[in-house]
C-alpha cells in the first residue's frame, strides 16, 4: 500500500500542476527499456481547418525534443508493474487468454500516469502526441501520409490487434491511428485552441475530461486523423483505451 500510495501522491501533485512533467535525463535507466524514437525540436501547425470545432483554429506550437515509445504499453509490460506495486488488474484483464504483446487496455488516466512515473517516463502532452502523429513533414492527415489506408492501421476492424502488427510510419512509430485510443496528461477543453500558448503547450490547468487521442479499432477513417480530438474521465476505464510514454530529452 505505501508502494502505491507513493505512485498516487506523485500523480496528484502534477495533476495539479496542469501536466505530468518528469524530466528525465537520458542516461536514467527505466522500467520498460521498449525502443523509443527521438522527435526533434519541432514547429508544426497543429489542428486542421473544416474539421470538428474542438480543432480550430489551427495555430503554430513549437515544442522541444522528447522521446516516444515506438508502440503502445503492452499487457507483458503492464504486469511487471503490476508485480511490483499493489495497484489493481484493470479491468478486462484475462491474461490467460489475451497475448503479451496487445496494448494494456482498462487503466484509467491515474493508473496510465502512475505506471508512466514508475518507469521514468510520463504521458505525453496532445501537442506531442499530434506532432509524433504527423510524420517527419508534420503536415499528414495521416501518420503515414493523406489518404486513408486501413493496411497500414488498426481501424474499422474486429478487434484489437498486438503491437506492431502494422507497418511503422516514417518516424519509426506503430498504432498511431486505430489500434487503441491513448491517453494524453492534458485535460481537455473544447476552445483551448484558442487561447493555446505558442511554445510547449500542456492544456489547460484545470479540467473534467482527459485528452484521448488515436482513435480505436472500431473507428472511422474520420476518426483516426492525426488532429481528432477524443476525451473521457481520468477515472473511467474502457475496453479500447490505453496509452504509451514519452520521455522529455534534458539539453
Amino acid at each position: 500500500m505505501k508502494r502505491r500510495t507513493h505512485y498516487i501522491l506523485i500523480i496528484l501533485a502534477l495533476a495539479l500542476s496542469g501536466c505530468l512533467a518528469l524530466p528525465v535525463k537520458p542516461q536514467q535507466s527505466v522500467k520498460d527499456p521498449v525502443k523509443m524514437v527521438l522527435i526533434p525540436e519541432t514547429e508544426y501547425q497543429m489542428g486542421a481547418k473544416s474539421r470538428d470545432h474542438d480543432e480550430q483554429p489551427v495555430h503554430t506550437v513549437r515544442l522541444k525534443p522528447f522521446l516516444m515509445d515506438i508502440h503502445e504499453v503492452t499487457i507483458a509490460q503492464y504486469k511487471k508493474f503490476l508485480d511490483e506495486t499493489d495497484f489493481p488488474e484493470p479491468d478486462f484483464w484475462h491474461p490467460e487468454l489475451d497475448k503479451d504483446n496487445e496494448p494494456i487496455v482498462g487503466v484509467t488516466w491515474y493508473e496510465a500516469a502512475a505506471y508512466a512515473a514508475w518507469t521514468g517516463k510520463r504521458l505525453p502532452t496532445e501537442a506531442e502526441w499530434e506532432c509524433a502523429a504527423r510524420g517527419k513533414t508534420k503536415d499528414y492527415i495521416y501518420p503515414w501520409g493523406n489518404t486513408p489506408d486501413i493496411q497500414k492501421g488498426n481501424y474499422s476492424s474486429f478487434g484489437i490487434m498486438p503491437v506492431m502488427s502494422f507497418p511503422p510510419d516514417e518516424t519509426g512509430l506503430y498504432d498511431m491511428a486505430g489500434n487503441i485510443w491513448e491517453w494524453c496528461a492534458d485535460w481537455y477543453d473544447k476552445r483551448y485552441y484558442s487561447l493555446s500558448p505558442g511554445k510547449n503547450p500542456k492544456g489547460p490547468p484545470m479540467g473534467v475530461h482527459k485528452v484521448l487521442r488515436g482513435g480505436a479499432w472500431y473507428c472511422t477513417e474520420q476518426q483516426v486523423r492525426t488532429a481528432n480530438r477524443y476525451y473521457s474521465l481520468p477515472d473511467a476505464r474502457s475496453f479500447h483505451v490505453g496509452f504509451r510514454c514519452v520521455r522529455t530529452v534534458n539539453n
